[in-house]
């Protein structure tokens, strides 16, 4: 007996959403598309801020179609998270190289404080942690990922190396996830809060960063280095 055209009607084959989706896996993983999108999204937030900046604005801006950009990322808030993380990671770099074992403790500390706090004074640093805080209240998950505690950050890379140095017999230090809170706010001696909140509108300097660096390294190491 011949088959009715309703059996006949091809039905969809596993195979192919498969294919499909590693498809679409394949085009999300794009590390110089997504790093595209990452910088137009950076553009625009520092323009126009997180409230102001829409999808379709990012997406003039990185040059990319709508379709390619939701591939990437599920919405706003998602992408501003990727950028986040990618900014932080950036600066976590930089900082856990300053953190040169093979150099001496003081000078590898100076250039810890000094990076850090150069960065985090940065116009464009304080503008986006301010976005953060502007919309912390609305949407709460996105201010945690910003403020909240990360598997790695600053305190994680130099409370590390602490514990190295500490290992070796080169410093005395009881806590050193403490300890690495203590030398960061020393490092800074208030520039960050200063600039967020508006006290003080001009960046620090190269050398204000430097004097502040050097104070903190000297009073850390009477503290927590061994005579």
């Amino acid at each position: 007996m011949s088959e009715t055209p309703e059996r006949l009607t091809r039905r969809p084959r596993p195979t192919d959403a498969g294919h499909k989706a590693q498809g679409r896996r394949a085009a999300g993983q794009d590390p110089i598309k997504r790093q595209q999108i990452l910088a137009g999204a950076k553009r625009i937030f520092m323009s126009l801020g997180f409230e102001a900046a829409s999808m379709n604005d990012i997406t003039q801006e990185a040059g990319v179609s709508k379709g390619t950009i939701y591939v990437y990322f599920e919405d706003k808030e998602a992408l501003f998270a990727a950028l986040i993380q990618h900014e932080r990671g950036a600066v976590l770099a930089r900082i856990e190289a300053a953190l040169d074992p093979a150099v001496p403790i003081a000078e590898a500390l100076f250039e810890f404080g000094s990076s850090l706090s150069a960065r985090l004074t940065a116009p464009e640093v304080i503008r986006a942690q301010r976005m953060v805080l502007g919309v912390a209240e609305r949407m709460p998950r996105l201010a945690s990922q910003f403020f909240g505690p990360q598997s790695s950050s600053g305190v994680t890379v130099l409370s590390r190396y602490l514990d190295q140095k500490v290992a070796a017999g080169l410093l005395a230090i009881p806590d050193t996830s403490l300890a690495a809170r203590q030398f960061i706010d020393l490092s800074m001696a208030g520039f960050f809060k200063r600039c967020l909140f508006g006290i003080i509108t001009d960046t620090p300097t190269p050398e204000e960063i430097d004097r502040v660096a050097r104070s903190a390294v000297e009073m850390f190491l009477r503290y927590y280095g061994r005579e």
